[in-house]
């Protein structure tokens, strides 16, 4: 393995094509994998004799490892390299999968959530790995395409679990399929040709350095690279643990004393609104228009595969937008706001159906939009940590929502998704509130130009 430990960009845009569909890759089987277990989860630990409070005890736990792990575990990838850490990941969580094939008793089932909910950040690490590997121009392009892709992943999963589970010991079978889809994963991984991605990282970072020397970024920016400058190349992922503990703990509190605290605060914000709006979808439709569970299904799925779409029409969006991110966050969360308004207020159920087309794209170009920003203001050195950080907000959004919608739903089954139009438009304000500053990172956002 490289000093580098995998950052950068390939030494050929023909070896970058090739590194970035090998993670397309990743990015599908993970989810895929992923979805064939997951739907099954409660029906199997039901079987087991948990009561509805234990196993909501066990899901919550996840949750909360998943959201104190997934900023330790991106701020490590930074340090360690992406190959080490993704590998980690992936391999430790087909641990996990693979425990949970062979769980028999509660016990058994609780211990296999362990591994997979602290190490489960294969996607966040990827990407990491894709920002190092691409300019910020093409940044929205390719992590568009790398959402669809594990999208498609996400739909074709449950379809495949499905089909296991009506087998004989169907639920352990998927599961330890699923844990097969993961070594696979790390295969491929293994696999990718990292020596080639290292060289030419060497020279982006030459490159950078001269570009930075004549341009000045951001105050946040600052502040991060005064953190992570000098960690990059320098660290082994067999170094002293003692040491990656201080390193990492020096880098969260970098992040925690710069300027990001508007990106995260707009991030959890869309995130709870999205969050509220899906909550009770499907109990709203029934009261509201008193259709059947399965046309809510349907429609649920319909927009799932708009989002595919959507990630794969970024490039042409980003492009008429001449890649100012800001702008188009900015569109798409007030374009958001607004279907979200005409869902809770829809008279018919065509209304509905009208909303979820367009929601579909506006909040799939949301999600990317505000990665893209979160990495061009606070810098692509800390790529790693910075993702980790938003999952860490999102996983915060997840605890919030549920509590929220429960509130809103005792007033109306329009609640929620009114209480969402709030939300929304207090992250539009804050956008509006910084927009010198969100301005002044896009004059030098680009690079490799």
């Amino acid at each position: 393995m490289e000093e580098d430990g995998g950052r950068g960009a390939a030494a050929s845009p023909a070896a970058s094509a090739r590194f970035v569909r090998c993670l397309y890759a990743v990015g599908f089987l993970d989810l895929f994998g992923v979805s064939m277990v997951v739907p099954l989860m409660n029906l199997h630990i039901k079987s087991l004799g948990a009561s509805p409070t234990v196993a909501g005890i066990i899901g919550s736990l996840y949750g909360i490892m998943q959201l104190f792990s997934s900023t330790f575990v991106g701020c490590w990838s930074d340090i360690v390299g992406r190959r080490y850490s993704l590998l980690t990941c992936i391999l430790l969580s087909a641990l996990g999968y693979f425990i949970l094939g062979m769980s028999t008793t509660v016990h058994l089932f609780a211990i296999s959530r362990v591994p997979v909910g602290i190490f489960k950040h294969t996607l966040s690490i990827s990407k990491a790995l894709l920002s190092d590997l691409v300019s910020e121009r093409d940044r929205p392009l390719v992590m568009g395409r790398f959402n669809a892709a594990s999208s498609v992943g996400f739909i074709l999963g449950p379809v495949v679990g499905g089909y296991l589970t009506e087998l004989k010991d169907g639920f352990y079978q998927t599961s330890f399929i699923c844990a097969s889809i993961f070594l696979l994963n790390a295969g491929l991984v293994w696999m990718l040709p990292w020596s080639e991605e290292n060289t030419g990282n060497r020279k982006q970072k030459q490159e950078k350095k001269r570009t930075d020397s004549i341009t000045a970024k951001t105050n946040c920016d600052l502040q991060l690279k005064s953190v992570t400058n000098g960690t990059v190349a320098s660290d082994s992922p067999f170094q002293s643990p003692w040491v990656q503990i201080v390193t990492v703990l020096k880098r969260i509190k970098g992040i925690a004393c710069s300027d990001l605290w508007d990106i995260f605060l707009v991030r959890l914000l869309m995130s709870v609104t999205i969050l509220l709006y899906h909550s009770n979808f499907s109990l709203a439709l029934e009261e509201r228009f008193g259709v059947k569970p399965l046309f809510s299904g349907y429609l649920m799925s319909y927009s799932s595969s708009l989002g595919v779409l959507a990630g794969c029409l970024l490039g042409p969006i980003t492009r008429l937008y001449q890649h100012n991110t800001y702008r188009l966050l900015l569109h798409s969360s007030t374009f958001t706001c607004t279907l979200i308004l005409l869902y809770a207020s829809a008279l018919s159920i065509w209304m509905v159906i009208l909303s979820s087309t367009f929601l579909a794209f506006s909040t799939t170009i949301g999600r990317t939009c505000i990665i893209d920003l979160e990495l061009t203001i606070g810098g692509n050195e800390a790529s790693g940590t910075l993702l980790g950080v938003g999952q860490s907000v999102t996983s915060v959004g997840r605890i919030i929502a549920p509590l929220l919608s429960g509130i809103a739903q005792e007033f109306s089954p329009c609640g929620p998704p009114s209480v969402a139009v709030g939300l929304a438009l207090v992250a539009i304000l804050i956008m509006n509130v910084n927009k010198q500053k969100y301005c002044s990172s896009g004059n030098v956002k680009l690079k490799n130009q």
